[in-house]
């Protein structure tokens, strides 16, 4: 009990905002003062870890889905096409498969580029298989004979023979060598060409180092073969008379 004009006691006077002055004025409206502290901080404890918690499981997943993104292939190479490892592989073979087939089509051209024929020189391929082989009109009008026998693979052959003996570049005569066999020689081609067992072995041995010379003896033996059965048949082919026929009525002519 206060005197008369004595001051109220702290605990008497309102709050100066209106409060409750069982209240704190600092908390936020909702719980009361009366609510256990130990209880307030387990609540926002708990509040804090489960944030903390969903924070760490979101990274974790964006983080295992981006290593199975760019390491899946890595565990799993059958999985993955896109793998850097087979990717590198890949590449390397498609731009060896590339340089193969650059080479294939550099090599023998389907008719060699040539002036026409004089009727002398026409002639002249009667005389010796020599002087046919000799001028490039004179392989293209014997090729395209052997072309209507079947046999064309021997001329094209004693040609990519010819042109690996022009290299001078290690890695092209060793990439044109690699051709060679594998078009004429292997007996799995279908335009293998007819050797006889000892010139097969002398390619295996040569093919352990290439050289420009790998095929001399092959190409020999093809060469042979060529003069004796083929070059008569041609002599007396329709494309060697006809050719002759009309050159000799042009020659008339002029």
């Amino acid at each position: 009990m206060r005197m008369a004009g004595e001051p109220p006691s702290p605990a008497e006077e309102p709050a100066a905002n209106g409060c409750d002055p069982g209240k704190d004025p600092r908390l936020p409206a909702g719980p009361r003062r009366d609510t256990p502290m130990g209880s307030e901080r387990m609540e926002m404890r708990k509040r804090q870890m489960s944030a903390a918690q969903e924070t760490t499981s979101s990274a974790q997943a964006q983080h295992g889905a981006g290593n199975r993104g760019s390491n899946a292939c890595c565990f799993c190479w059958c999985c993955c096409c896109s793998c850097s490892c087979l990717t590198v592989r890949n590449r390397d073979e498609e731009q060896a498969r590339r340089s193969s087939q650059e080479l294939r089509a550099e090599g023998i051209p389907y008719c060699e580029e040539c002036p026409t024929p004089t009727l002398e020189e026409v002639n002249a391929w009667a005389q010796s298989f020599d002087k046919l082989m000799l001028t490039p009109a004179g392989r293209n009008a014997f090729r395209e004979f052997l072309r209507t026998e079947f046999s064309e693979e021997n001329m094209l052959f004693w040609m990519a023979c010819e042109d690996l003996k022009k290299e001078s570049n290690k890695s092209i005569i060793e990439e044109k060598a690699r051709l060679i066999y594998e078009d004429y020689i292997s007996i799995l081609s279908p335009k293998e060409v007819s050797l006889d067992s000892r010139v097969r072995e002398v390619i295996n041995r040569n093919m352990l180092e290439p050289s420009q010379h790998t095929f001399d003896d092959a190409q020999l033996q093809i060469y042979t073969l060529m003069h004796r059965d083929s070059y008569p048949r041609f002599m007396n082919s329709a494309i060697y008379k006809d050719l002759l026929r009309s050159l000799s009525e042009k020659s008339v002519e002029a």
